[in-house]
């Protein structure tokens, strides 16, 4: 049986399967011999190859190994047994092949450096560990020197070395001044590789006392220094003649001018070198250049790329690192120096070398008796390495032979083996750079299987996720492996089990039907063994309610909501970070079951808000931003340049956005000479920019401040700048809104709008008010007044256009040339009435008016229009004479005609005309008379039925408030509406016109009638009125009904309906509790009630009427509250929607005019319905 590296390996039971995740149990790498077995030794632990040891602390140099029976322990020191029994010092721990060297007593450590190796040893073979070589750390101090001052000129270039003292291992490298502050370092001033430190330049501030550099011993925990360098730089410009005279050149540090130069290298030297440097460690190269203005430098391989993820720039770009270094990375590497003046360039030939690297490691061999196996030891490296092999230490060669062993280059053959063939075989791979060693075991043995893993282990697995079942086996020869799902179940071979060669089953996508007990069977030819699983299903925790991200405002609350849902089983723990770290320990920070609440949010609540839910078996998270926004803060550093006369530059610094971006700024000036502590707007520029090219005006005392503007609103205005006074100037403009107007018919009133004192340009504001006749005089007539807006010229004629012009000037001058402007002396009232007035008479509510305009002198002033005075002289009808106050219609410009509305019909009217100017009206014309025809009269004011009789209504009315004419006749019409709301034939009536009282004869008793009732002129039918009365019932007819009531005939009718409805209603109950159909139902269903029709049993719906017209009115008994009141889901239609309403009617447009006088249409006479006497007949009705 071989035992051998089982991962790679799977058998796989399905086609396409999730990747492995190791969640359950970690698979082993290899076998492992059970230590209850006999094995030969496994070195486990051992001591590094370099081992540098502290020399203050004691030796440890460890040496491990398991086997059995347990090995024992012999050391070598420098290729010779080490007799650790004669040296007192020493000590081996016990079961252990680890050695303590007691140096801190007495010894050096020195006196123990060499070469040291373990050997394990038993029965079955011996491992050896690698060549351990002890080495002590060394610190050694820097040597006594003395250091001259370094003087050199500016510009100059400069190396100041380090040279540290060799130690082991290598000193870190860095520089630092008398306060133990590490000096700053540039593209101009660096250390290099070397610990040396390069100027490409020096400055003045370069000169400094204490350049020290410092060597850190990290094994001993110590640092050494260097004595401190001085350096002084001076310009050649500023020494006198005396210095210049008794320092020679030859005294300066180096030759070179300190003038501007091309780079040249400081290191590495020339134009090529080359690099060697060996696999998987740290490729550095160096380039470092000096010149005037410092170079910069630029890498680039020649024939290739960098690679991209293991290429790191350090030290401003002048030493190209590339980590895990491969033979790939070998080639030609090129740094170039390059300034304004020149480059220069420097080729790197990089060779990357190989030590001894594991292709493939031999591994441990379990074989039974009379099988085959093979050790390789495969190893790569350049050069190529060497491949030897030991047996239990010592020279293959030498060792005794094996018939059941062959040796084949890096591969041992074993056949038929044996018990004796058991041993340790060691396999050595060396060249120049290193060697590799690894100890192999063959064992023997003949076991039967063992199931190692614990029994009845319950394994839990969140569901849709990888489970899998370990069974960890031992047996020689190496043992099948079969799984098992049940008490009864077969083989597992179904598609969705994958069957690891180390025994471990995996169900990639585990389901709850997953859930239960798994048998694992190891079988050989010596016996089998078994082992049972226990398997549990989970629901995954999920989170069903994220936190959302969130912007807030600073200051105020934000909440954060998280809802875990979890498997029942399993208890989740909710933990909410902040930026993947704990939440601040802050009261602000609250916390309960499915929310974190912040309040008083600040700057620093901002970040990232994860929600973690962690289970036994699961965890899942969510994560929110909260960005924490508020108005920007003001700008600040306002600084004024290049000032002129006209212009000034506004520069500022924005101050923090609060993470909303700053969309503009507000600039703002105060001009403290004119109007002090008052702001105004001067202009507004992008976010992104934070400087103002500001036009300014002359003589104005600049004070300028900055608002920043973002989403949320302004920020608070900045500190004001500098002021800044302006020169004075003539005005740049004149005064604006001039006008002319008289205000007597012999004056001319001049006004403006004077300038502000920011738009005076400088001091002493006056005014030259310039006029003269547009048609008369050619020279104009000039006065300069103070500052004020208005200037009144006396002895003007009566209104004659001036041309008028103002212009502003201060002690600086005049401003430009100003416009001219038509004005006019004062108007006056106008003398002509306008002539030829007549009338044209439209209909009975319009009349036309036609008119004569006036000559443009007689009006003396601005034409407004011509008015028009008319009122109403009297009426046509001598009952209504009365008179109406004078009404005015204006007509604008210069109209000659107009029309008259809302004339009353069949009236006299008279109107005069008067033509009218800015002064006033003018004389009026003659009036003219004229007269409207008639038109259709209004209602009568009220209609009303008196004395209600059996067979007669009598009606009395009010004839129209409103006759519009000479009244012809009344029209009355009427129709009786019965008990169903339904209207009878129409009666049409004519009554004179001086009536105001009819009675109607011959009318059905107890009937109500509608009645509709109108006037009449030449010109048509007015509105009409409309009443509701009921004639009254007679004594005769009453008393017959209640006779017939009284009858015992009667009586003993109404007693058989009852007893009859009676037994249906018993028929119906018991035929209903029988569950079949009763007689009475089946009539209903035969003979149902065309009107009520009950609801569908199919479709849960109402039948539809049975009588044919649409709107047919709904007939007493129908299904109505008791209150005689229609609920709105029943009908929402009434007489009300149809313009009929209690307090609503329509004009003929349908627009609504108030309340209507008429009583409703719907509803009966108060009183009447119920003053009916109930008939047998209807009695019987309402008892059916």
């Amino acid at each position: 049986m071989q035992l051998k590296r089982m991962m790679p390996k799977k058998k796989h039971l399905s086609a396409g399967r999730a990747p492995l995740i190791l969640f359950l149990c970690p698979m082993i790498s290899a076998l492992e011999v059970p230590l209850d077995l006999v094995q030969p030794p496994t070195i486990t632990q051992q001591s590094p190859k370099d081992y540098i040891i502290d020399p203050r602390e004691n030796i440890v140099i460890q040496c491990e190994a398991k086997g059995k029976p347990p090995p024992s322990f012999s050391w070598t020191r420098n290729g010779t047994h080490f007799d650790i029994d004669k040296d007192p010092l020493v000590t081996m721990k016990s079961g252990s092949g680890t050695l303590t060297v007691n140096i801190m007593s007495e010894g050096k450590a020195e006196t123990y450096e060499g070469v040291y190796q373990c050997t394990a040893r038993n029965e079955r073979g011996a491992a050896i560990s690698n060549n351990i070589v002890i080495r002590p750390s060394r610190s050694p101090l820097w040597t006594k020197e003395k250091l001259e001052r370094i003087t050199l000129r500016n510009g100059q270039s400069l190396v100041l070395p380090c040279r540290p003292p060799v130690g082991l291992p290598p000193p870190i490298i860095f520089w630092m001044d008398n306060s133990f502050q590490r000096l700053p370092q540039s593209e101009r001033v660096s250390q290099g590789l070397n610990g040396d430190l390069y100027f490409s330049n020096v400055l003045p501030e370069d000169t400094r006392e204490d350049y020290i550099c410092y060597a850190r011993f990290n094994h001993t925990q110590t640092i050494q220094q260097k004595q401190p360098i001085s350096v002084k730089v001076i310009s050649v410009d500023e020494m006198n003649d005396t210095i210049a005279a008794n320092l020679s050149d030859t005294e300066f540090y180096g030759a070179k001018s300190h003038r501007e130069r091309p780079p040249t290298f400081l290191t590495p030297e020339g134009n090529a070198s080359r690099k060697e440097e060996l696999r998987g460690n740290v490729l550095s190269l160096e380039c470092i250049a000096e010149g005037l203005p410092t170079p910069i430098i630029y890498w680039i391989k020649e024939d290739g790329t960098l690679p991209i993820n293991r290429t790191f720039y350090r030290n401003f770009k002048k030493t190209l690192q590339i980590v895990q270094v491969t033979e790939a990375d070998s080639g030609n590497y090129q740094c170039i120096a390059k300034n304004a003046l020149g480059a220069i360039q420097h080729v790197i030939s990089v060779t990357v070398k190989a030590a001894p690297y594991w292709i493939i490691a031999p591994q441990n061999l379990v074989l039974s008796p009379g099988e085959d196996g093979t050790l390789i030891c495969r190893a790569n490296g350049n050069p190529k390495p060497r491949i030897s092999w030991l047996l239990n230490g010592i020279p293959i060669e030498i060792a005794p032979d094996d018939p059941s062993r062959k040796i084949d280059g890096d591969t041992i053959i074993f056949s038929n083996v044996q018990e004796r063939s058991s041993a340790v075989y060691q396999c050595n791979a060396s060249n120049e750079y290193g060697y590799l060693l690894a100890n192999a075991f063959v064992n023997v043995l003949a076991e039967p299987p063992r199931i190692l893993t614990t029994a009845d282990t319950l394994y839990q697995v969140i569901a849709n996720r990888p489970a899998l079942l370990d069974c960890a086996f031992f047996g020689s020869p190496l043992p099948t492996i079969e799984w098992f799902k049940g008490a009864k179940g077969s083989a597992l071979r179904e598609d969705i089990y994958v069957l690891h060669e180390n025994g471990t089953l995996e169900i990639p996508v585990a389901q709850k039907d997953s859930t239960g007990t798994y048998t694992c069977v190891a079988r050989n030819k010596l016996g089998m063994a078994k082992n049972d699983i226990h398997l549990e299903i989970k629901d995954p925790t999920r989170i069903i309610k994220q936190p959302e991200y969130a912007v807030v405002q600073r200051g105020s609350t934000v909440s954060f909501e998280c809802i875990v849902k979890h498997d029942h089983t399993l208890i989740p723990t909710v933990t909410w970070l902040k930026d993947h770290g704990e939440l601040p320990s802050d009261g602000r920070f609250t916390v309960d079951k499915d929310h974190l609440v912040v309040a008083d949010v600040s700057d620093d609540d901002g970040g990232t808000y994860t929600c973690a839910a962690n289970t036994t078996l699961d965890n899942v998270s969510a994560s929110a931003v909260l960005s924490v926004v508020d108005v920007p803060n003001p700008p600040f550093d306002l600084e004024l340049t290049d000032q002129l006369d006209r212009s000034v530059q506004l520069s500022w610094t924005p101050g923090d956005d609060n993470n909303s971006p700053i969309t503009k700024f507000i600039i703002e000036y105060e001009d403290a000479m004119h109007e002090p502590g008052l702001w105004h707007h001067q202009t507004e520029v992008p976010g992104a920019q934070t400087t103002a090219q500001l036009k300014l005006s002359p003589y104005v005392n600049y004070s300028f401040r900055v608002t920043a503007v973002n989403s949320l609103g302004r920020s608070l205005p900045s500190e004001a700048s500098e002021q800044y006074l302006t020169k004075a100037a003539e005005p740049d403009k004149n005064p604006t809104a001039v006008e002319g107007l008289g205000s007597e018919p012999d004056n001319l009133v001049i006004t403006w709008q004077p300038l502000n004192g920011f738009e005076s340009n400088g001091p002493g504001l006056q005014y030259k008010v310039s006029w003269r006749q547009k048609d008369g005089d050619d020279e104009w007539t000039s006065m300069v007044v103070a500052d004020v807006s208005k200037y009144i010229v006396s002895g003007t004629p009566t209104f004659v256009p001036y041309l008028i012009k103002v212009q502003a000037l201060n002690d600086a001058g005049f401003a430009p040339e100003p416009a001219v402007v038509l004005g006019h002396s004062g108007e006056d009232l106008p003398m002509v009435a306008p002539g030829n007035v007549h009338v044209n008479v439209v209909n009975s509510t319009l009349a036309e008016v036609h008119w004569d305009p006036v000559p443009l002198k007689s009006i003396r002033g601005h034409l407004q229009g011509y008015r028009i005075y008319y009122w109403k002289a009297q009426s046509s009808s001598a009952r209504n004479r009365r008179h109406i106050e004078k009404k005015i219609l204006t007509f604008q410009g210069s109209k000659t005609h107009g029309m008259l509305p809302g004339l009353e019909p069949f009236s006299h009217y008279t109107l005069n005309v008067r033509v009218v100017n800015g002064k006033g009206e003018g004389p009026a014309s003659p009036d003219r008379v004229f007269s409207t025809p008639e038109g259709v009269p209004s209602a009568p004011s009220s209609l009303k039925i008196v004395n209600p009789t059996l067979d007669s209504l009598t009606l009395e009315w009010e004839p129209p408030s409103h006759p519009n004419g000479i009244l012809t006749e009344y029209t009355l019409k009427y129709q009786p509406i019965n008990s169903t709301h339904e209207l009878g034939p129409l009666v049409d009536l004519k009554i004179p016109a001086n009536k105001t009282r009819w009675t109607l004869k011959n009318l059905n008793f107890s009937t109500r009638y509608k009645f509709y009732f109108y006037a009449q002129t030449a010109a048509g039918s007015g509105s009409e009125i409309t009443e509701e009365a009921i004639t009254t019932v007679g004594e005769a007819m009453a008393s017959r009904q209640v006779d017939i009531a009284t009858q015992g005939w009667f009586i003993g009718l109404m007693c058989a309906v009852a007893l009859l409805i009676l037994i249906l209603l018993i028929v119906c109950f018991i035929r209903r509790n029988k569950g079949g159909k009763y007689p009475v139902k089946e009539k209903e269903d035969a003979h149902a009630d065309p009107e009520i029709q009950p609801m569908k049993e199919d479709d849960g719906t109402f039948g539809e009427y049975s009588d044919a017209e649409d709107h047919k009115p709904l007939k007493k008994g129908s299904r109505t509250p008791s209150d005689r009141t229609v609920k709105k889901e029943d009908s929402d239609d009434s007489l009300v929607d149809y313009g009929e309403g209690v307090n609503g009617q329509f004009n003929e447009d349908g627009s609504f005019i108030g309340q209507y006088s008429g009583k409703k249409e719907k509803e009966p006479a108060e009183g009447n319905e119920s003053s009916e006497a109930p008939s047998p007949v209807n009695a019987m009705n309402s008892f059916v």
